[in-house]
């Protein structure tokens, strides 16, 4: 009869033997055997063990044979590390921050995972806490369905056109694109995709589109301009072609006031500081207008720099504010 010390000795023994397969996708008897201090034999008999529990291992053919774990049809207890288990608690509870059915999803695999975490990560986990910040009257948060992600990054990895409906404003439109790449940015969905009726790069935001089924014929990828999609994203989000993620327009000033006070309203520029009371600012923006109307929310004197564009802009500005400042019969 097998006593209770020799169960625990054996329950540890597959814990170890699982772990070892999930670090490395091949591993051979010999490997496995002198790693846990048994014999061949013993591995043999432990990963039997570990199929009846449904972990699907496979036999791997050869001088010295081994095992692989593979991707099964159900999903089989998991585990993980101590620094795994936080990362992925950290991971679930920023995805389930945000809003939407991943939001969800993720909110209640962080239930699961907290039940079974010991009470030394449940405490790590606990002290975590996210909170997600939006601008007060943005009632358009990304709803994106689970279904459309994984039905549009099927069509990415397979190279197959996709047929879409596309909402623009209250009608959808439908278009015919070569999905290249699914992008996150700043809490939102993306596909960028090459739109075969314009003749053009496009981005559409995931939320916004329903994928048609079925697909259509698989496709040549063609490149994208600039060759980075994060910066062909942030480019073509800030007004630009994509081949570059800098603003389109991009002017300097200086402006009467420390540059204390204006780093923290300029994060995507740059402050150099002239004096006490004084500093230079290099600032983008999708337009020189947009430009000049983003420099004079400083409120102090505005010396213009460069570019003549920018000074142009302030100028029509002016012009316009005075016309707005008019007394109206």
């Amino acid at each position: 009869m097998r006593t209770m010390g020799g169960m625990q000795k054996t329950s540890s023994r597959l814990l170890a033997l699982l772990s070892l397969l999930q670090t490395r996708p091949d591993r051979s008897g010999d490997d496995l055997a002198e790693r846990l201090g048994v014999t061949a034999r013993t591995v043999r008999r432990d990963i039997g063990r570990l199929r009846d529990l449904g972990y699907p291992v496979t036999s791997v053919k050869g001088p010295a044979g081994g095992y692989r774990l593979d991707a099964g049809t159900r999903l089989p207890p998991l585990l993980f590390d101590d620094g795994q288990a936080v990362a992925l608690a950290v991971a679930l509870r920023t995805a389930a921050a945000g809003s939407g059915a991943v939001a969800e999803d993720a909110a209640r695999a962080l239930t699961t995972l907290r039940q079974v975490l010991p009470p030394r990560l449940r405490h790590r986990m606990d002290l975590l806490s996210v909170t997600a910040v939006r601008p007060p009257g943005d009632r358009d948060a990304d709803r994106t369905d689970p279904e459309v992600l994984i039905a549009l990054s099927r069509a990415v990895r397979a190279r197959e056109e996709l047929r879409l409906d596309h909402r623009d404003g209250s009608a959808e439109r439908p278009r015919r694109v070569q999905p290249h790449h699914l992008v996150t940015r700043r809490g939102r969905w993306y596909l960028v995709a090459w739109d075969l009726d314009r003749e053009d790069w496009r981005i559409f935001r995931a939320d916004r589109v329903r994928p048609r089924t079925p697909t259509g014929p698989r496709f040549a990828p063609r490149p994208l301009p600039g060759g980075d999609v994060g910066g062909f994203v942030t480019g073509r989000l800030r007004g630009g072609d994509g081949t570059t993620a800098d603003w389109p327009c991009r002017g300097v000033v200086v402006l009467g006031r420390p540059a204390a006070e204006v780093a923290p309203f300029a994060p995507d520029g740059i402050v150099e500081e002239l004096g006490p009371d004084r500093c230079r600012l290099t600032l983008g923006s999708w337009s020189w207008t947009g430009l000049a109307a983003a420099l004079g929310r400083f409120d102090t004197g505005v010396e213009v720099v460069g570019p003549p564009a920018l000074r142009e802009a302030f100028a029509t500005l002016a012009a316009r504010y005075a016309d707005a400042a008019r007394p109206r019969p």
